[in-house]
């Protein structure tokens, strides 16, 4: 499904305006506090920013991957937090319902997930397995009618407000690997289910990851999604989709932050003039506007092409690798442009070259995304 272009544009310019006139003035604000003020979050529910991937018959915007990585860019124009705070019930935290779900399942559960009644989180990492996902080892024991889940999961984001997770937990310990993984729907208050605090981080503030322990959790097998064994199919699925938002995110993030570089060394002056004038620091800005259009050009092409029904994995993996490694070093080049300004809190530069670190390890690590990208290239011979 995809919106005409007037629906789209407004849609678009809307979310401008809310980055611009109510999320930045509040950045500082949400990285000393640790939380999105309960308001904003409102506006985003009124927004539709919480079903921005959801099917319309379930109450969502049903917006096509290039639609949903156009916002994603706009949205990058501010401290990632914000779009954290809906970022799970937009992809990990509801595609693989969307995807996979029965139609019973998606009826009790989207309709609530696209109006951030339910706030969603997707369970895979582990204290043992984070890159090597397939290395499960929370249990699902089949009991009866229900499945008896034991084990524990790491930094799993939004753990703290969620009302139902997505968990992957091995169903059959005699098969290695992907092959004995499944996934099931869990709600936050099913008994034996506990949620740790959240964790301090290097950088973005405002959006929480914490460790979520199953402890004889007792889940019905109709809250299976898909069957026995899919488990690893379904989290591939999700964070291929998943992978290309955070692409867009890291592009608007660069986009954001090659703005500022530019306002500042307009105005900012040594020797007499404004450092803007000096070829190596238009060298930076230089290097930084070509490496964001490329990011910008990969994302939304691959989008296209998976909006096209072409698989898309290895090309997924590329655009997330690239725009990801970007950031960084564009980040890095605004805190080299802003100088001592650019180390101190109040311009918020240091702020987001601790924020866009993250983007490197989670949806999978960098290197984890060139393993995907070899292994494709490899197997198709070039």
């Amino acid at each position: 499904m995809s919106l005409d272009s007037d629906t789209l544009e407004q849609l678009l310019s809307t979310l401008r305006r809310f980055v611009a006139e109510r999320l930045r003035p509040l950045e500082h604000q949400v990285a000393e506090d640790d939380e999105i003020p309960g308001a904003v979050i409102e506006e985003m529910k009124a927004l539709g920013l919480f079903g921005l991937s959801i099917p319309e018959q379930y109450g969502g915007l049903g917006l096509s991957m290039e639609e949903e990585c156009l916002v994603a860019l706009e949205l990058g124009r501010t401290s990632p937090a914000f779009r954290s705070a809906f970022g799970t019930n937009v992809g990990i935290g509801s595609q693989g319902l969307v995807m996979f779900g029965t139609d019973a399942q998606k009826a009790k559960w989207l309709p609530r997930i696209a109006t951030g009644e339910i706030i969603t989180s997707f369970a895979l990492t582990e204290p043992e397995a984070g890159s090597d996902s397939a290395a499960v080892k929370t249990r699902a024991r089949k009991d009866g009618d229900h499945y008896v889940l034991d084990g524990a999961k790491r930094y799993i984001t939004n753990a703290d407000k969620a009302q139902l997770f997505t968990v992957m937990a091995r169903t059959d310990p005699d098969q290695p690997g992907a092959r004995g993984v499944s996934a099931f729907l869990v709600p936050r208050d099913a008994d034996g289910l506990s949620v740790g605090p959240p964790e301090k981080k290097m950088g973005q503030q405002g959006a929480h990851v914490c460790d979520v322990t199953f402890d004889g959790v007792r889940v019905p097998e109709a809250n299976r999604l898909g069957a026995e064994g899919q488990g690893f199919k379904v989290a591939m699925q999700v964070l291929d989709r998943g992978r290309l938002h955070m692409a867009a995110v890291c592009t608007g993030i660069a986009e954001r932050l090659i703005a500022d570089c530019v306002a500042y060394a307009t105005e900012r002056e040594q020797f007499g003039q404004a450092i803007a004038d000096f070829q190596l620091v238009q060298a930076m800005i230089a290097d930084s506007k070509t490496e964001a259009l490329a990011a910008r050009a990969l994302t939304l092409e691959t989008a296209r092409t998976r909006d096209g029904g072409e698989g898309a994995s290895m090309e997924c993996a590329a655009a997330k690798y690239f725009a990801s490694e970007m950031v960084g070093r564009v980040a890095d080049r605004a805190v080299q442009i802003f100088g001592g300004a650019g180390y101190i809190a109040d311009y918020g530069i240091e702020r987001f070259y601790r924020d866009v670190r993250l983007f490197r390890i989670y949806e999978g690590s960098s290197q984890i995304q060139q393993i995907v990208i070899a292994r494709h290239v490899i197997k198709e011979g070039g």
